[in-house]
């Protein structure tokens, strides 16, 4: 299952490697995506939304899932 998050406040490449690094760190995650040019995390895996952005936002970014397209 893939998950795509809204993540606002990233500024840069150390931005980037936080978010990456929390979600990773959740249990059940198997892939991870952030792009800083988007402002978007995707995260294949059985993890749930809301554990993905807690974990965002213990990094002190905030997070949402993003809206399908």
């Amino acid at each position: 299952m893939a998950i795509t998050l809204s993540v606002t406040g990233m500024t840069c490449g150390h931005c980037v490697q936080s978010v990456t690094k929390a979600l990773q760190a959740v249990a059940g995650v198997e892939k991870v995506s952030v792009s800083l040019d988007t402002g978007r995390a995707r995260v294949d895996g059985k993890a749930s939304p809301g554990v993905l952005i807690r974990a965002i936002e213990e990094e002190g970014y905030k997070a949402q899932e993003a809206e399908s397209k």
